[in-house]
């Protein structure tokens, strides 16, 4: 099995520390920038950033990845990690003064969900600096007809559409000024027949990814309504648009914070994640668009406020301000 399919991940709060244990279960004590080595070296020299912006990238304020427990993703699928400097090495996607913007499409209909592409957009403005296009949105019936696979499900009874035919399309229907194309979707979705599911599907490579909400709703399971699931549902689907456009990018999955980037296996593990990039993906990030940080994290945390994300708006609101007081 390819290991480079890449499942969706989403949020939880990230807290300061100032030990971890590493993959060899030895504790590494962390300096001044609230780093361990292993994190440090992930990161790489900060020559390619402008002195005043150098403490962005600094580790404290963001927790250390969890050791996996048996179900999780490190435990099933134990990546190495990619660091900023094997990072630079593949050579990833950078957009450029012709593909600029990227550009979304929903696939199927979100008119009455709580879902709705125009906060996607904005949410992908800010996470990532760029400018977003949503297209006009696609059916299921009409991707169906133009090739894209389906089965039913058999723990779930519920119908599923391809990736891999999903992602075929989008490669024919990526816009020459966009940097990439994701169509997102309330269908279920399986990369494969060996597979049970996938939350999202992204290509390294080639600029397109789908990802669903489908499994974000617990009514997908049959669960009754339940207070504060519409929030849920939007967290998660703002942290799964973000997570695997990361890829689009050319990044792989974290293993050295908890992190935006982190794979998860399950919901539990999704629910855990941070809402932020880390240094390390973050640097990649900045390196590949050439962002302004502080203002980057300004447009995130207006958003988050906006959506009602209180405690992501406040961890973003006095990341701001560390690096603030740092920069005088």
């Amino acid at each position: 099995m390819d290991r480079r399919r890449f499942v969706a991940t989403t949020l939880a709060l990230a807290f300061g520390c100032r030990s971890r244990a590493s993959r060899d279960g030895t504790t590494r004590t962390t300096a001044e920038d609230g780093m361990t080595n292993e994190q440090r070296t992930a990161l790489g020299p900060l020559d390619d950033v402008r002195p005043r912006a150098r403490p962005a990238f600094g580790g404290h304020g963001f927790a250390p990845m969890p050791e996996p427990g048996p179900s999780d993703w490190l435990s099933a699928h134990p990546e190495p990690g990619q660091t900023f400097a094997e990072f630079v090495a593949s050579s990833p996607n950078v957009p450029d003064a012709k593909r600029r913007a990227l550009t979304m499409m929903p696939l199927g209909d979100f008119t009455d969900g709580v879902i709705a592409p125009e906060l996607l957009r904005d949410w992908a403005g800010a996470f990532f600096a760029m400018p977003v296009r949503l297209l006009p949105s696609l059916s299921v019936d009409d991707a169906i007809a133009a090739g894209v696979r389906t089965r039913t499900n058999a723990s779930t009874g519920k119908r599923q559409l391809r990736t891999g035919d999903v992602l075929m399309l989008l490669r024919r229907w990526l816009p020459a000024d966009a940097f990439s194309l994701s169509a997102f979707t309330l269908e279920d979705l399986y990369p494969e027949e060996s597979w049970n599911f996938v939350f999202g599907q992204a290509s390294l490579r080639e600029r397109v990814g789908v990802f669903s909400f489908a499994r974000h709703d617990p009514a997908f399971f049959g669960a009754p309504p339940r207070a504060g699931g519409e929030g849920l549902q939007l967290r998660r689907a703002l942290n799964v648009m973000a997570h695997e456009t990361g890829h689009m990018f050319g990044l792989q999955h974290c293993i050295y914070f908890a992190c935006l980037m982190n794979g998860s296996n399950h919901l539990a593990e999704t629910d855990r994640r941070p809402f932020h990039a880390c240094p390390v993906c973050l640097h990649k990030l900045a390196r590949s668009i050439g962002f302004d940080v502080m203002e980057r994290y300004r447009t995130i945390e207006a958003v988050l406020r906006r959506v009602g994300f209180v405690d992501e708006a406040q961890w973003t609101r006095a990341r701001l301000a560390e690096l603030g007081a740092a920069a005088k």
